[in-house]
């Protein structure tokens, strides 16, 4: 039953009332991504009263996350962020129901859980999966709320809802797309203000409970985009494009087949991806050298012996590899895959060029976990 107490001072709002109440109830919401867009779509929908929400991630609570994560505390280091969320968002409303996925969003278990939900959230960081997601809720139907952030900037848009003119986006039309590996840097290597996420977070959220009880008027192929420094916001259109792309899936098969990261290019034919546990071992091996494509200045600094060759200088310090085995990497491992590539293509079949999948952050993690 409803605790109208809990939620009296949003009941008592002009055009929402019980009526808009009830319907969030009986809402039921996915947030894929429990890191920092995540944390406070998470806790503004679960204040709110959806009745049922769900979280996907696969990711670990790491120190550098809590300065813009602040869902979770210090205690939390190393737990799974599902497991950590659900404990915090349980205690704050214990009349929402939540199911937690701790693994990552894929082709192969997207579809089935994507369709139980009526709201998709992507608080996701990665090309890969803001395709993935695009593409399974545009063939199930579903409406996806997209958030971006970069620095001090951040982006809000509804796709797949369809406008009163009829027609609706999708994250394709923006960005028909991807762009090439470590062209856009995420957050581990171009930083973020901890504020940020909050604010596109909160944004989000608004928009979930825009389209949830049919109150005001959603960002419906618009992208809001905002500068934390300036305050300078806009609101685009986003033109209806045919998607005609031979790679783009059109039915769950299509889609269950889609290789995402060769789609975005994480992964190409003859570089392989090592693990940390991995790399730990093939710098042992003989005729292997280490390529570190960072900045100079880029922190923490390897404890095995490396080459510091900046991916913008890369090519034209080719001739400074003269090992056999060539392994790749930089701080979140995008970077070092574009540098992979260049390799490949210079140097050719005879070198055996590997990146380390996930970069030092991942490296590191792994070594204190």
């Amino acid at each position: 039953m409803l605790n109208s107490e809990r939620y009296d001072r949003q009941i008592k709002l002009q055009g929402f009332g019980i009526e808009a109440q009830d319907k969030l109830a009986s809402a039921k919401v996915l947030v894929i991504g429990a890191g920092g867009l995540g944390c406070p779509v998470l806790q503004y929908l679960t204040a709110a009263g959806i009745g049922n929400i769900g979280i996907v991630d696969d990711d670990r609570v790491s120190l550098s996350n809590l300065h813009r994560q602040i869902l979770y505390i210090s205690d939390d280091v190393g737990k799974l962020k599902t497991e950590a969320a659900f404990e915090r968002l349980n205690a704050m409303n214990p009349e929402v129901q939540f199911r937690v996925v701790s693994e990552r969003i894929n082709p192969q278990n997207a579809v089935t859980i994507v369709s139980e939900y009526d709201i998709i959230i992507d608080c996701t960081d990665n090309f890969a999966t803001r395709y993935l997601l695009d593409d399974v809720c545009r063939i199930l139907e579903k409406p996806l709320i997209f958030g971006a952030i970069y620095q001090y900037e951040g982006q809000v848009v509804v796709f797949n809802v369809r406008n009163k003119e009829g027609f609706t986006t999708h994250y394709r039309n923006l960005f028909p797309e991807p762009p090439n590996p470590g062209e856009v840097p995420d957050c581990n290597e171009a930083g973020v203000l901890g504020v940020l996420p909050g604010v596109i977070g909160t944004l989000q959220a608004t928009e979930a409970i825009k389209l949830m009880t049919g109150i005001g008027e959603p960002l419906i192929n618009k992208l809001m985009t905002i500068d934390i420094l300036s305050y300078q916001t806009a609101v685009f259109e986003i033109p209806s494009l045919n998607l005609t792309d031979k790679n783009i899936p059109y039915s769950i098969e299509e889609f269950e087949n889609m290789n995402y990261q060769l789609h975005c290019g994480i992964e190409f034919a003859g570089i392989k991806n090592i693990s940390p546990s991995e790399f730990k071992e093939a710098v042992k091996l003989p005729d292997t050298v280490v390529i570190d494509v960072r900045e100079p200045e880029e922190q923490p600094k390897l404890d095995v012996p490396y080459i510091s060759i900046p991916l913008s200088q890369l090519k034209e310090n080719v001739s400074q590899i003269n090992n056999r085995n060539v392994i790749v990497i930089c701080q979140s491992g995008k970077r070092s895959l574009s540098g992979a590539k260049i390799l490949q293509e210079i140097l050719g079949p005879e070198y055996s060029i590997s990146h380390l999948e996930g970069g030092i952050n991942h490296l590191n993690k792994e070594t204190h976990e």
